[in-house]
């Protein structure tokens, strides 16, 4: 049997490997020594590079290792022409190969799979196997650097036979392959519940019950407990004698019970927990929640990566609860967002999150790797960005001046690619609803990523827009519409865009008051013939005129009053990548401030809404702020 990753590798898109990688392969069973059942090597030099690794199955001879290795390198790259990352996995061994380095390296829970039995059980009793599988996942692990495996069996109880088998790559740690252990077996009721047999696969470590004898009994380490019937051999004598076997006849059974009575116990109370795990996903995300389990990760593996949320790794706070800096075991740096148990509006967010973001990928879009559900706990575990968000930069009189030209452009231009794959490329149109510069974070290049996908909402391709009684975001970034009506679609989004777009060229933060709008004074100086003079001083010497001053006519564009003068953002697109195209005129910008105005919104800046009341000239009526 063999199953590949090619479903997952394929969706990753990455370039084809050396040339020479097939009679790489090909030739590392045969010209390597294998080390007590294992290869690694590597060939050739960066970016062209190819590591391999394999390992057999513990009780399997040299030569039948050799063969099974050797089956692996010839097919794979057959099977899986065009990837540069796969694995095998078959009856006698595992076999991977990468771009990037294996040895020593625990593969968490992104790469998972399942094969089980046809034959529905009529004999196997679940608490019977799962005994077993805690034996051997509780051994495995403390093997030596050549074979880290574990075997049991219980051919005494009524309900039939169980074997179980449980192997880590050799070159993991004892603790990664206990995690690695832990990760799968949690699984393998997920497919094998009523099975005969079932296995769980991770490139680094698997698991596998079946109802007969599938490896070889006499080369495993651990043997079968003696059955009952076997006396226990005592001193010959008088009384004493036959009282002290009068004592084992009674005492025995009874220790025997209370070790099963544990088991049992430990056994029932680790599927009920399993269970809750899984009615939560269920229950949280109704018939979804059966296609996120993959995107689960383990409290045990979070809290490893965090250094149990040290204040150490903590790089944030926010109303939800807090973010912390976390590396996995295979070396990816993670940002892990823990909410706040108390937040009964982080619990919606959370849900909607993962339901929305698991579905977008783009390179200025945050990358959502995983969750956790356990322990009352709702994680989310993003890729790590290193730069934290625009504002970090933009408001800080020091900072704003390692904010050039060239990367406020770039900046503006990817943050309009990633609104434009929202509105328009994606399945359906995303409306982020909260766009703000605290919500761009930036990579290790400066490229924004758009993040914080708690409020934001799907509509149909062909809707324009959707309604809503609970206004959220952030004052200075909200459109008209949308604060007054509930009114959102792609043109509130591109109403903030427009503000931060603003924002960046003159580095000065949207209203703390009417008195000093940003838009009013963009207005007027645009009004008056002289835009430039909005810009940060420190781009006065760097800045390209001509992109400067299309930038600000975008970003009063982006803000009129009217959603339908709005430009869409595949326009906007265009505009940034084509100077030459000749862009609109705009009219007074929304919240332009009149004399006598008929309508006021008295909010503070930063300030989230939960709802809010529209305040009119002569009305009663006043705005209820209910911060996040």
């Amino acid at each position: 049997m063999i199953v590949t990753q090619k479903e997952v590798t394929t969706q990753i898109q990455v370039p084809m490997t050396p040339t020479s990688r097939p009679s790489f392969l090909v030739s590392l069973p045969t010209t390597q020594t294998l080390n007590m059942a294992s290869i690694n090597s590597s060939y050739g030099q960066n970016p062209d590079v190819v590591h391999a690794f394999g390992f057999c199955r513990g009780d399997v001879k040299p030569d039948s290792c050799r063969s099974c290795l050797l089956n692996a390198a010839i097919l794979l790259p057959q099977l899986c022409p065009n990837q540069k990352e796969e694995v095998g996995y078959y009856d006698n061994c595992t076999f991977r190969y990468s771009h990037r380095s294996l040895f020593g390296i625990y593969n968490v829970s992104d790469r998972i799979f399942f094969a089980w039995s046809q034959q529905s059980s009529t004999t196997l009793n679940d608490i019977y196997v799962q005994v077993q599988l805690d034996k051997v996942e509780d051994q495995a692990p403390i093997g030596d650097s050549h074979r880290k495996f574990a075997a049991a069996n219980d051919s005494t109880s009524e309900s039939g036979e169980v074997y179980a088998f449980a192997q880590c790559s050799p070159d993991l740690s004892e603790d990664y392959c206990r995690s690695c252990l832990q990760n799968v077996s949690s699984r393998i009721q997920i497919c094998c519940d009523g099975r005969n047999g079932g296995r769980v696969f991770n490139p680094s470590c698997y698991i596998r019950y079946e109802s007969y004898l599938f490896y070889d009994y006499t080369a495993v380490s651990t043997q079968p407990p003696p059955p009952p019937s076997t006396a226990v051999t005592l001193p010959q004598g008088g009384s004493d004698s036959t009282g002290s076997q009068t004592a084992v006849k009674i005492t025995v059974p009874i220790i025997v019970a209370v070790i099963f009575c544990c088991l049992v116990g430990c056994y029932l109370l680790r599927r009920k927990t399993r269970k809750r795990s899984q009615s939560i996903l269920t229950d949280s995300f109704g018939e979804e929640g059966s296609n996120l389990r993959s995107l689960q990760f383990s409290l045990v593996t979070i809290e490893a990566a965090t250094n149990k949320f040290s204040e150490e790794n903590k790089i944030g706070k926010g109303g939800f609860g807090e973010v912390y800096k976390g590396t996995l075991p295979d070396g990816r740096d993670i940002a892990v967002k823990r909410l706040s148990r108390s937040s009964v509006q982080g619990t919606s967010e959370f849900k909607n999150e993962i339901l929305l973001i698991a579905k977008l990928q783009h390179r200025n879009l945050v990358t959502l790797l995983g969750f956790c559900l356990e322990e009352q706990e709702k994680i989310l575990i993003y890729e790590y960005v290193p730069n934290k968000s625009i504002d970090f930069f933009l408001f800080d009189s020091k900072r704003q001046r390692l904010f050039n030209w060239f990367e406020r452009f770039k900046i503006i231009g990817g943050i309009a690619q990633g609104l434009s794959y929202l509105h328009e490329h994606s399945r359906l149109k995303v409306i982020h609803r909260d766009l703000k510069p605290g919500n761009i974070l930036l990579d290790n290049k400066m490229n924004p990523k758009i993040s914080d996908f708690g409020m934001a909402r799907m509509i149909s391709i062909d809707e324009d827009q959707g309604n809503t009684n609970r206004v959220v975001g952030t004052y200075g970034y909200m459109a008209p519409e949308y604060i007054m009506n509930g009114q959102f679609s792609e043109k509130s989004d591109i109403f903030s865009f427009g503000v931060i777009v603003l924002e960046v060229l003159s580095g000065k933060r949207n209203a703390r008051s009417y008195e000093s709008h940003l838009l009013t004074y963009v207005w007027k100086k645009w009004d008056e013939g002289s835009p430039l003079q909005i810009l940060d001083p420190f781009l006065m010497e760097s800045c390209s005129e001509i992109e400067a001053i299309k930038c600000v006519q975008i970003g009063l564009l982006c803000v009129q009053q009217n959603p339908e003068e709005r430009p869409t953002m595949s326009q906007i697109v265009s505009y940034l990548s084509n100077l030459s195209i000749d862009l609109p005129s705009p009219r007074e910008p929304a919240f332009f401030m009149h004399s006598n105005p008929t309508i006021v919104v008295e909010l503070s800046l930063d300030q989230t809404l939960q709802s809010s009341t529209s305040k009119s000239a002569g009305s009663n009526e006043s705005s209820q702020l209910l911060p996040r």
